[in-house]
């Protein structure tokens, strides 16, 4: 595999911990303060899901030696469209931001345009586009198309019961 796309694994690896911190962050906060957390379970399943996905797509990418070329570039260009989705959710949601589902007794609902239009901009802008580009980037078309489909089951059950729990949480939800 290219130094090229070395670099960026290991870009794509800090930038998801970096999320991982502001979450543990942003979790730790609410909870003391009385937030609750809903479906660990799935968000667990979920969070396992993604680092197996990254580790399947690296290791085909090594086994393909990936080379550089335009199916790289596309990848590369989805995956910092995703970045930068995540960093307007970041910014948007705030401090009630989470990779778990979990509801604070401040929590605000966020009612802003693109929340009423697409109900879940993380995961449709963010997460589908991130998993679709680090694998197109590394050239691992069979960890994408074996590993998206189940990354998509756990992530449609994810959203149904985010869903639920809004519902219950907001009346205006």
């Amino acid at each position: 595999m290219p130094s090229f796309l070395i670099a960026f694994v290991f870009l794509a690896a800090f930038l998801r911990f970096a999320a991982l911190f502001v979450s543990i962050r942003n979790e730790k906060r609410m909870k003391a303060d009385g937030a609750v957390e809903y479906h660990a379970g799935t968000s667990t399943l979920l969070a396992a899901t993604h680092i197996v996905f990254y580790l399947a797509a690296i290791g085909e990418g090594v086994w393909r030696e990936a080379p550089v070329t335009g199916l790289t570039y596309l990848g590369l260009a989805i995956y910092a469209l995703a970045m930068v989705a995540l960093v307007w959710v970041l910014k948007v949601l705030g401090q009630f931001w989470t990779v778990k589902i979990i509801v604070a007794r401040d929590h605000v609902l966020v009612t802003n345009r693109l929340f009423r239009t697409l109900r879940h901009p993380n995961y449709y802008l963010n997460i589908i586009p991130e998993l679709i580009g680090f694998a197109l980037a590394l050239h691992a078309v069979t960890t994408l198309a074996i590993g998206l489909p189940v990354y998509l089951v756990i992530l449609f059950l994810r959203i149904r019961q985010e869903e639920r729990v809004l519902r219950e949480a907001f009346s205006s939800y």
